[in-house]
């Protein structure tokens, strides 16, 4: 049986005293997480809350399950509130901490919350909505010197002492586990997967058989993995770097200061904790850990492979890293909430890097622009990137989305969503971008992802996202909005003739707008509303 509270539970029975999780000066070993795990069990327990009807008989988009809203910042109670509600059968569920006071309403509600773990710097606004959400029964509140409080909520580490813990059970394959999407291009969608099926898409080391036997065997032969995921856990590609490391029974280190991105933080806690996996997304967090690794001089000896997902890392940038950390591997990694890990590209110290290909996982192909079928390798067509085998149930409440990112092609059922690329030759691809985010320009589509590419191969540019804004003849014209590095400059004709030798004439972006900072999510992806609204205001549309 695959489900992730029983492979914590199996693995902790033969690790026990090995240490499992740091955060600051608290240190924690598997039986201490356990022990938390089960106590949290027994607190959402204590409220009624669990699973309430079982996955059979459930439509697709349907969940039989209590959910929990995890609307933290990164620490232990992260983690311990993912593992301890699935301990309870409910399904935790992510909640973006920079949500404003309708989004975050939205969410809650979309989601059926029926607790609330939260740290104490958030309770002003969920005072505000806490009237309009009848439906949460639990506010469990994790204290962090804020000063603040929410009048009736429960303290966590209180509640934690006063419970009485005990092993889960019943817990099965088919319990959830729900990963709400950013919503940049639209109203944050909640996909529904079991278990069983997101640990073999997404939870899976390399090299062990899926099976809980296997993964405790793999986990008992010893570890000495120390993983660093600096992104928030509210964004997959960190809580499922954590669940991945757990599951071969090694330590996950969380920064000391993860409200922020701190690179010097980061790479104190590196050097501290003697981190050997450093997880991160795209260039977003690799620049600033650049820069820090350039002024101070860190030991990073223990480094040997540094993970990427979510955003674009470029060639350039992952020259520079191992330049900097000559050891260490870079494992780029292609996937989606929809779809679990789809590709990777592994780059090391004497290889030319490059971006945007990747090395298909099985089961993963590419469909034609219909949908009615996968393209031949090497065809060269551009097409949907799409993955079989182990995919989501659907989107939670949402029969018609979950019919159209999940189709059924000759039989098979995939999970299609929406990245565009190219199939090459040898069961490799060259990604092009997400659909959501294309720009159409007198008929000709141009993915603003392979622009942003272009872009930051020149020198001067430290960050660039690319959108659309309204042209009188093409309808729309591409966009560029451009963090140059603060000892260099160029101008927007520099940028248009370094993209030349990348990308076609009538990709180049018309218009080029250079700020001070390119505002991006806390997961390190573009922010295209934020981007969209920029490039309307600054270039007068």
């Amino acid at each position: 049986m695959l489900n992730l509270a029983a492979i914590h539970e199996a693995i902790a029975a033969e690790i026990p005293d090995r240490e499992c999780l740091v955060f600051r000066d608290r240190r924690f070993s598997w039986r201490e997480v356990t022990d938390r795990t089960r106590r949290l069990a027994a607190v959402l327990k204590g409220a009624g809350l669990g699973c309430q009807h079982e996955r059979d008989g459930l439509e697709n988009w349907e969940s039989g399950q209590d959910h929990i809203a995890l609307y933290l910042y990164n620490g232990n109670e992260y983690l311990e509130g993912m593992i301890g509600s699935l301990k309870a059968r409910c399904a935790p569920f992510n909640v973006n901490y920079r949500y404003v006071e309708e989004e975050l309403l939205y969410l809650l509600d979309n989601a059926d919350a029926k607790a609330v773990v939260f740290h104490a710097c958030f309770a002003p606004l969920l005072e505000k909505l806490r009237d309009r959400l009848p439906q949460v029964r639990l506010w469990l509140q994790v204290e962090d010197g804020s000063g603040e409080s929410l009048a009736g909520a429960l303290d966590y580490e209180e509640a934690l002492a006063a419970a009485l813990p005990s092993p889960p059970s019943d817990l099965t394959p088919d319990d959830l586990y729900i990963l709400y999407t950013g919503g940049t291009t639209g109203m944050p969608k909640g996909v529904l997967w079991r278990q069983e099926e997101i640990i073999q898409a997404a939870l899976m080391p390399p090299r062990v058989e899926a099976t809980q036997e296997a993964l405790v065997a793999r986990a008992k032969k010893g570890s000495s993995v120390r993983s660093l995921p600096t992104p928030p856990f509210m964004h997959g590609a960190a809580h499922w770097a954590a669940l991945t490391m757990w599951h071969v029974g090694a330590c996950v280190v969380v920064q000391s200061k993860p409200r922020t991105l701190d690179a010097d933080d980061i790479w104190r806690t590196v050097e501290r904790e003697k981190v050997t996996a450093i997880t991160i997304v795209g260039d977003a967090f690799a620049r600033p850990l650049l820069e820090a690794l350039a002024k101070h001089s860190y030991d990073v000896s223990s480094v040997q492979t540094i993970s990427s997902g979510g955003a674009i890392l470029t060639a350039s940038i992952k020259d520079e890293l191992l330049l900097a950390i000559p050891q260490a591997r870079i494992l780029d990694v292609l996937g989606s909430s929809e779809s679990g890990h789809q590709g990777t590209q592994i780059a090391r110290s004497g290889a030319k890097a490059t971006t945007g290909d990747f090395e298909l996982a099985p089961g993963n192909v590419v469909l034609d622009e219909g949908l009615t079928a996968v393209l031949e390798p090497g065809s060269e067509q551009s097409g949907w990137l799409a993955r079989s085998g182990p995919v989501p149930l659907g989107y939670y409440k949402d029969a018609e989305k979950t019919g159209r990112t999940f189709p059924t092609v000759g039989g098979i059922r995939y999970a299609v969503p929406g990245d565009r690329c190219i199939a090459g030759i040898d069961g490799n691809l060259k990604l092009l971008g997400r659909d959501s985010v294309t720009i159409n320009s007198g008929g000709e589509k141009i993915f603003a992802e392979e622009v942003e590419h272009a872009l930051k191969h020149h020198p001067a540019v430290y960050d660039a996202v690319v959108t659309a804004t309204p042209h009188e003849r093409f309808g729309q014209q591409v966009t560029a909005i451009v963090q140059l590095r603060t000892d260099q400059s160029a101008t927007g004709n520099d940028l248009r003739a370094a993209c030349e030798s990348h990308i076609a004439r009538y990709k180049l972006p018309k218009v080029i707008i250079f700020v001070d900072q390119v505002v991006r999510a806390p997961s390190g992806k573009a922010d295209y509303r934020w981007a969209q609204e920029t490039a309307v205001k600054k270039a007068g549309c």
